[in-house]
C-alpha cells in the first residue's frame, strides 16, 4: 500500500511466521526478491578509499505489489497468517484473496 525497501531479513521474518501459523500446510509463494545491495562505511572511518562494502541486500516494493502467495489452507487460516507476517514488515498491507472463477475479493 506504500513505497518501501524491504530487507531480506524481514521478508525471512514475514516468511517464518506464515509457515508457523500453518503448521507446514499448504504452500507460500515469495513475490519478492532481494537484489539492491545495501552498503555502508565503518564507523569513524575517513571519506575516500572508495565505497563501502555491501552490509544487506533489500527489494524495493510499490504500492499495489503482491508479496506473498498462500494456497492449500483454509481462508481464514490464510488471513491469520498473512496479518502475521504483515506485522514483521515496516508497510501497511492489504489481504486479498482469489475465490475461484469470480475473480479477486478484497477482504480489507
Amino acid at each position: 500500500m506504500e513505497p518501501e525497501r524491504l530487507t531480506a531479513r524481514q521478508i525471512e521474518a514475514a516468511r517464518r511466521a506464515m509457515t508457523r501459523h500453518m503448521k507446514r500446510a499448504g504452500r507460500v509463494w515469495i513475490r519478492l526478491f532481494p537484489d539492491v545491495p545495501v552498503s555502508t562505511k565503518p564507523a569513524e572511518v575517513r571519506g575516500g578509499g572508495g565505497k563501502g562494502a555491501p552490509e544487506y541486500w533489500v527489494c524495493r516494493v510499490k504500492p499495489g505489489r503482491i508479496m506473498f502467495e498462500i494456497d492449500g489452507v483454509s481462508l481464514d487460516v490464510a488471513k491469520q497468517a498473512l496479518t502475521l507476517a504483515a506485522a514483521k514488515l515496516p508497510i501497511r498491507t492489504k489481504f486479498i484473496a482469489r475465490l475461484g472463477e469470480e475473480g479477486m475479493r478484497d477482504e480489507g
